[in-house]
């Protein structure tokens, strides 16, 4: 016994799969792969300028080539071209660093017109909250994990 709406949703899921446009997914794969290995060889190729031009080393050099992909990250959505990179390589642009960079400052850009605090402020983290949060958390209860091990050794 078909009901009308099981019609309706079956009827609507054959009109998706007729007007949805079709991907090349090997296509989108090779570009992901390659947008994402590039962005991973300019990180890389950053660390070894820090680490051979000015002799950074350690915790240091991961610090320093942190900030800077992620300013590159920032710098690139403001400018519009992140979207583009996104738009080409899709998952490949979301590497780490600098898809996370790309994922707090979107949603900042996009509602700066309702003013610093209930736009920019309050939306920056939308996307990047939860994660911002969840890291928070766990690293906290890895810390006191550890505490209670040394307590106890």
């Amino acid at each position: 016994m078909k009901t009308a709406q099981t019609c309706k949703n079956k009827n609507y899921l054959q009109y998706i799969h007729l007007t949805s446009p079709r991907t090349n997914e090997k296509r989108s794969l090779l570009r992901a792969f390659l947008v994402g290995g590039l962005i991973c060889c300019i990180g890389q190729g950053i660390r070894y300028g820090l680490e051979f031009g000015f002799g950074l080393k350690g915790d240091e050099l991961s610090s320093y080539v942190s900030m800077i992909m992620i300013f590159l990250g920032a710098l690139l959505t403001g400018l519009g071209v992140y979207d583009r990179i996104g738009k080409f390589a899709g998952g490949g642009s979301i590497v780490p660093i600098t898809g996370f960079a790309n994922s707090v400052v979107s949603p900042a850009m996009e509602f700066k017109t309702e003013g610093y605090i209930y736009g920019l402020a309050a939306k920056m983290f939308i996307v990047a909250g939860p994660i911002i949060v969840f890291g928070i958390a766990s690293s906290v209860l890895v810390g006191v994990i550890y505490y209670v091990i040394y307590l106890f050794v």
